[in-house]
């Protein structure tokens, strides 16, 4: 079976909880991750040694770029400051989390994971990416344009843009009703990110995995120890 989810931020036990109880992954199934595995939640390493770890295991995960690992790497490389994040708390558990205080600390092979990171995957039905597509752009530009691909909100979708192939996306968390909704109406746009992290949300705090061959739902509420993040 191939699934795909969306948006970890550092939700290991979810996730895990998810893989292992919810979705029982097995090495002959495929699973698409479409960015975010840092920032905002309590264990961003462990949710980055966990993935990688079932890789060298031999579990067909495939993971896309998100805004946020972005952030992540250019701030380790100093290439934009610690600040441009969004508070102080993600700061301290995102960096607690691989045991430093500094961003130029974080250990290499984390870095170097991430730099190996596609912005999109295309297959047979489906096109992946993390955010969606600015469909106003020239059709070779939209699929290179690196900002929007991670950071757009707003679009107007365009199957013909597409070959007719459906877009899953995640980044701009939605109500799992929403999610719900799109999938009975058998969208063109799905987005997948249902904001676990969120878990004062009742409407949010889950992860959603879509079976991409069956278009079944799974959901996973957030199960992580107490951490400090708002509602949103």
């Amino acid at each position: 079976m191939r699934y795909a989810t969306t948006d970890l931020h550092g939700c290991l036990h979810s996730f895990r909880q998810l893989v292992e109880d919810k979705l029982k992954l097995g090495r002959t199934d495929t699973l698409y991750l479409l960015g975010d595995y840092v920032n905002k939640g309590p264990d961003t390493r462990g949710v980055l040694d966990y993935i990688m770890r079932l890789q060298a295991e031999g579990y067909q995960l495939h993971c896309l770029l998100g805004n946020h690992d972005l952030e992540l790497l250019e701030a380790a490389r100093g290439q934009r400051p610690l600040a441009s994040w969004t508070s102080a708390a993600d700061h301290n558990m995102t960096l607690g989390s691989f045991g430093v205080t500094r961003t130029e600390d974080i250990p290499e092979v984390y870095l170097r994971w991430l730099e190996g990171l596609p912005l999109s995957v295309e297959l047979a039905d489906f096109v992946l990416v993390h955010a969606g597509f600015d469909f106003r752009l020239p059709p070779d530009e939209m699929r290179q344009h690196r900002h929007s691909m991670l950071n757009i909100k707003d679009f107007t979708f365009d199957a013909s843009r597409l070959h007719g192939k459906r877009l899953l996306h995640g980044h701009n968390p939605k109500p799992v009703e929403h999610l719900r909704q799109q999938l009975e109406q058998r969208s063109g746009a799905v987005d997948l990110d249902t904001g676990c992290v969120y878990r004062h949300n009742p409407e949010l705090r889950h992860l959603a995995a879509l079976n991409l061959d069956t278009w079944e739902l799974t959901l996973q509420e957030n199960i992580e120890p107490g951490y400090p993040i708002g509602k949103r």
